[in-house]
């Protein structure tokens, strides 16, 4: 008995999704694909990607639907809209949404989808563009775990570690953990760079001591070097992280919790947009911190 590749559609190619979108086509062949602006999905439509007009059709049929967009009015409009995922999808078909989002939303698409038949996952991602190029991401995912069984073996071309958090939302509350992480290691890793250049280390030699020891972390080993070399080019940009960070705060005010260090960073964060960074990388924090600091790198 022959073996049928399910049929697969994909919203949203951009920094994240393209490579992504990449490796699952490389697997399964020809996948239908939307994006708000075609000439972002042109690398994949060249390699055989099918072009779809609408979240709709390119969800019509398909057996699994996996989106990765901007903000939570994205993938609202996405599943919800009138050209939306929702208003094609078929019985038994299986929604995974990469996109960093609210619980609830998740949940919402998740009681959605069921009303037709279908199951959603909600699997936001951690890595960055590095870990998307390279199929190394971390895959925080919430649904039922029959969903979740069926897409497992495609999150495995996606990334290395893929742990099922719990039921539909868990995926989004374990990634605004990460997100708590990454903000305070972001903050240390921008503020440590700015007290070794004041004190007149050199700062390869610097990075190359401490990032071996207690404090080595994602961050060290792949955004520092970025600020050395100050490239600010988004992997992932502070308008987005931004967004993330207001929603481990509105979820933390929710479950009346206070989180002031998330409080802090989110601050410096939104006086760095309102300086003109929001298009940048997360460690182009850097960049506002030297201000605040009375130093001037980039002169």
């Amino acid at each position: 008995m022959s073996f049928k590749e399910p049929t697969i559609a994909w919203i949203g190619t951009g920094v994240m999704g393209a490579p992504m979108c990449g490796h699952l086509a490389d697997s399964v062949g020809a996948v239908r694909v939307f994006n708000r602006t075609k000439s972002k999905a042109q690398p994949l439509l060249d390699q055989g990607a099918v072009w779809c007009e609408s979240p709709a059709e390119a969800a019509a049929g398909a057996d699994l639907v996996f989106t990765i967009v901007g903000f939570p009015t994205d993938v609202r409009a996405v599943y919800f809209g009138k050209q939306g995922i929702l208003t094609t999808l078929k019985q038994g078909a299986v929604c995974v949404d990469f996109t960093t989002t609210s619980p609830s939303l998740a949940m919402e698409i998740d009681e959605a989808a069921k009303q037709r038949g279908a199951a959603a996952v909600d699997a936001p991602v951690s890595g960055g563009d590095v870990g998307a190029r390279k199929a190394q991401l971390s895959i925080m995912v919430g649904g039922d775990a029959a969903a979740v069984d069926r897409v497992h073996p495609l999150l495995q071309k996606l990334g290395k570690n893929i742990v099922h958090q719990g039921p539909a939302g868990a995926g989004q509350h374990t990634k605004m953990c990460n997100q708590i992480v990454i903000a305070g290691t972001m903050i240390g890793v921008c503020e440590s760079l700015l007290y070794a250049t004041k004190a007149g280390l050199d700062l390869e030699t610097m990075l190359s001591s401490i990032s071996k020891g207690a404090a080595g972390c994602w961050t060290l080993d792949n955004l520092a070097p970025r600020i050395v070399k100050r490239n600010f080019e988004p992997g992932f940009a502070i308008d987005h992280f931004i967004k993330d960070m207001g929603i481990a705060l509105a979820e933390a005010a929710r479950m009346r919790l206070a989180l002031p260090g998330l409080s802090l960073v989110h601050q410096l964060y939104v006086a760095a947009a309102a300086q003109g960074e929001g298009s940048s990388g997360t460690q182009a924090l850097m960049r506002a911190l030297e201000r605040l600091a009375g130093q001037t790198a980039d002169a």
